[in-house]
């Protein structure tokens, strides 16, 4: 699993290319985190992240991908276009998760947010896991 922060000179695109590839062989979801190091939220989420029951929870059902948008990438930029289209001003992190097919299924620009707790994020990642 990605460690905290986000790595703004990673190819987003192979990243998110070769998470698909292993949710096709072992049916996991895709867990796309769009966000920036020096946001303070993306760093609350990191934290829970890094806990062992949401670590526990992310490895069972999840290939994460952490996409760097806090600078000038427009590459990556392009790929939270992609996978969270419906545009505006983007609250970071923006997760969406993705069905090994390449489908979003969620997408909290759209939904919003979960309570950047262990509860939270634990009731969302449950919510979406296969």
């Amino acid at each position: 699993m990605p460690g905290p922060g986000y790595d703004g000179s990673a190819d987003a695109q192979k990243q998110i290319e070769a998470a698909l590839r292993a949710a096709k062989a072992d049916g996991r979801m895709v867990l796309l985190d769009f966000g920036a190091n020096w946001c303070g939220n993306c760093k609350a989420a990191d934290k829970v992240f890094a806990q062992p029951q949401t670590s526990a929870l992310l490895g069972a059902s999840y290939h994460l991908v952490k996409v760097d948008i806090g600078g000038d990438n427009s590459a990556n930029s392009a790929l939270l276009r992609k996978y969270s289209p419906s545009g505006g001003t983007y609250t970071m992190p923006v997760l969406v998760v993705v069905s090994p097919s390449g489908t979003p299924r969620t997408d909290t620009h759209v939904t919003g947010n979960p309570p950047l707790t262990a509860e939270g994020i634990g009731s969302f990642l449950r919510k979406w896991a296969p």
